[in-house]
C-alpha cells in the first residue's frame, strides 16, 4: 500500500512540475506582430521604465521601428536560407556577422546617448546589462560564490 501511494505522489508530482513544450515564450508572442507595433509596445516599456517625454518617444519609436523591421527581414532571411538547406556559415560569414552586430549595437548606442539624459542613460545601460545577464543567471552566481570560497 505504501509502495502505491509512494507510486501516485511521484507520478502526481511529475505530472506538476512537467514543462508545457507547445508554449509560446515571450518572443514567440511578439513574432506574429508587424514590425510597427513591436516598436510601439518596445516604446511605451522603454518609457514606463525611464519616464521619457514626447520627443524622446517619438525618435525612439522611430529608431526601434528601423530595429524591428530590420530583425524582421533578417528573419525572413534566415527562414529562407533554412528552406533551402544552406549549408553552415563560413569563418568569414560568422565574422562578418560578429562585426555588422557590434557596430550597430555601438551606433545604437551613441544615438540612445543623443535623446536621454545622463540619469535615463544610466538606466537603459542598465536594463540592457540586465536582459544579457538573465540567460547566464544563477549558474554565474554560484560559480563566483564557489571561487570566492576557495580563496
Amino acid at each position: 500500500m505504501k509502495k502505491l501511494v509512494m507510486a501516485i505522489l511521484i507520478m502526481a508530482g511529475i505530472t506538476a512540475t512537467a514543462q508545457d513544450h507547445q508554449r509560446k515564450g515571450k518572443r514567440g508572442d511578439m513574432k506574429d506582430l508587424t514590425p510597427e507595433q513591436v516598436a510601439t509596445i518596445q516604446t511605451k516599456k522603454m518609457t514606463l521604465a525611464l519616464d521619457l517625454n514626447e520627443s524622446q518617444q517619438k525618435k525612439i519609436k522611430t529608431i526601434l521601428t528601423e530595429d524591428a523591421t530590420a530583425r524582421k527581414a533578417k528573419m525572413e532571411e534566415r527562414k529562407a536560407n533554412k528552406e533551402e538547406g544552406k549549408k553552415l556559415l563560413t569563418s568569414e560569414e560568422k565574422y562578418q556577422m560578429e562585426i555588422e552586430r557590434l557596430n550597430h549595437q555601438i551606433a545604437r548606442k551613441e544615438q540612445m546617448k543623443s535623446i536621454l539624459n545622463d540619469e535615463q542613460f544610466k538606466n537603459w545601460e542598465k536594463m540592457g546589462h540586465r536582459r544579457k545577464m538573465r540567460g547566464k543567471g544563477k549558474n554565474r552566481d554560484t560559480r563566483k560564490e564557489k571561487r570566492s570560497a576557495k580563496e
